[in-house]
């Protein structure tokens, strides 16, 4: 098993507060660093409160938390985090001339064998790395939120990615628990995009509100995809022997249904202001113990389908 000697995570947003989390959940030093001091005074107390609620919830043990919380560092400048590091992690906001600049100094300052991540979920890595001068150690791995709690992460190459440097980032993964796949681009991102977007329009036509259309969401399809994913879940529908038949049906019913779909490609603002109205009337004041609610149900989840799991799909990934 192959583990960095230290992580750095340059970014304490969302996700940077979890990629820190599930690092030191498995023991590994990990130094957290952002410019913004209100984001760095609440990553102090957000990563410990992450990574103990890990233990808590089952998924992480105490005596190795215990010591990931030991070597846990909040670094005051830029260069103290990514000192000595084998993997430095970028995750900042989703803006390409920022994501540049910062990789930039990363590389200035990274040693000469440290492998160079982005946690973008939809800008590609020509555009990412487009400052960089080795691009053999540079790669996206962008989690899903919350980082320390769902498994899968998509591995994105730059088209000059070593494979070394591919085969390192997927065996880091994997030591932390973690389910990497490797894409040409991220997709993960787009099905989400996708789906919300038919969210948000059935919202604004008043046709559902947020909290009940979360409900049917998260109790309807979402369950059966996380047990099985969509094309499964409509393979199994069929049987064995009647996929083809059945999948000509079901695309010429869904058909009608792509007809109606929302196809905008943007909010006017007076939309977005509704939209966001819509989401603060249902769980504005809510949302410390929605989190919690939602990080107990996501851990039932995930521990009822490991458990579920037959032996040989385990050997097969």
């Amino acid at each position: 098993m192959t583990i960095p000697r230290k992580v750095a995570v340059i970014g304490a947003g969302d996700i940077g507060v979890g990629w820190a989390a599930l690092c030191a959940s498995a023991g590994w030093p990990v130094a957290i660093f952002d410019l913004n001091s209100s984001a760095m005074e609440r990553a102090s107390s957000e990563v410990v409160r992450r990574t103990l609620a890990l233990v808590a919830l089952g998924r992480a043990p105490e005596g190795i938390v215990e010591r990931g919380l030991r070597e846990l560092v909040r670094a005051n400048f830029f260069s103290e985090a990514i000192q000595d590091a084998d993997w430095v992690i970028e995750s900042i906001h989703e803006d390409v001339v920022a994501k540049q600049k910062l990789l930039a100094a990363i590389e200035q300052e990274a040693g000469d064998d440290a492998l160079i991540s982005s946690s973008s979920s939809g800008l590609s890595p020509t555009e990412i790395f487009g400052r960089m001068r080795r691009l053999d150690r540079c790669l996206v791995t962008h989690p899903l939120n919350p980082p320390e709690l769902i498994p899968l992460v998509e591995v994105v190459p730059e088209s000059r990615t070593s494979a070394a440097s591919m085969n390192r980032a997927v065996e880091y993964l994997r030591s932390l628990g973690r389910f990497p796949i490797v894409l040409k681009k991220s997709i993960v991102g787009r099905v989400s995009a996708a789906v919300w977007r038919e969210c948000i329009d059935l919202v604004l036509q008043g046709v559902i509100s947020v909290d009940d259309l979360d409900r049917a969401v998260s109790l309807g399809p979402a369950i059966g995809w996380a047990a099985a994913g969509p094309h499964l879940t409509y393979h199994l529908a069929a049987g064995e022997g009647g996929i083809r038949s059945f999948t000509q049906h079901l695309l010429a019913s869904f058909e009608s249904w792509w007809q109606q779909l929302a196809h905008w490609a943007q909010l006017d603002p007076e939309e977005q202001r509704a939209l966001i109205q819509a989401i603060e009337r249902a769980y504005k004041g809510k949302v410390e113990f929605l989190r919690e609610a939602r990080d107990r149900r996501l851990s039932a989840i995930l521990k009822a389908l490991e458990q579920a799991r037959a032996p040989s799909e385990s050997e097969s990934d």
